[in-house]
């Protein structure tokens, strides 16, 4: 039975390590295979206000997260070899895989619900820091490890929004284009009509 706890906590920690050594480490580098996590997930993200349209696709796919997907299959089936020895270790730690693909899907569909159930993640997107933050499940391996960055609530966030808000304005405030004037030509091709 403590494979359980031990589970729960080797999750987070490969969660954390893989997060932030493979998907940000080695995902940087535009020709390698984690690069989707940071050169789609991440822009997709920032474009879309923490929403990832990849996500309302078929996950079966070579986008972010049909990729995601196959790595956690990968990981649950790289340590199912000890299941006779810590069958309730790798029990917990599929369920954590499954746990992780759920919340994380469920995140990057619905921007609300993460930044009110998942606000550590929802700070690694939308954040000023993309580089902090890099539990997606529970925040537990950042704080231990010191990269817990609040944004959300945060006076840092009242003033971005401000800022984002006083632009969007502006957009919409630019006068529309003026029509362009009728040639002679097209006159008479209306009143020949």
């Amino acid at each position: 039975m403590i494979g359980i706890p031990v589970g729960i906590l080797a999750a987070n920690a490969t969660e954390w390590v893989v997060h932030r050594y493979v998907l940000h480490g080695l995902g940087r580098k535009k020709n390698s295979f984690w690069a989707f996590h940071w050169h789609e997930h991440h822009k997709h993200c920032r474009r879309h206000g923490h929403r990832d349209p990849d996500y309302e696709r078929s996950v079966v796919g070579r986008h972010s997260q049909g990729k995601e997907a196959a790595a956690l299959i990968a990981g649950v089936a790289l340590i199912s070899p000890l299941t006779p020895i810590a069958p309730f270790f790798v029990g917990t730690m599929a369920f954590c895989a499954g746990e992780y693909w759920y919340k994380h899907r469920k995140s990057h569909l619905d921007p609300d619900w993460a930044r009110e159930n998942l606000t550590w993640h929802y700070d690694h997107h939308m954040g000023p820091d993309q580089d902090a933050n890099w539990c997606v499940v529970r925040p537990w391996f950042d704080h231990l490890m010191g990269t817990r960055k609040p944004y959300v609530g945060t006076e840092r966030e009242r003033r971005d929004n401000e800022r984002k808000s006083k632009r969007r304005a502006r957009h919409s405030a630019t006068p529309p284009r003026m029509p362009v004037a009728q040639s002679d030509y097209d006159r008479k091709l209306q009143t020949a009509a």
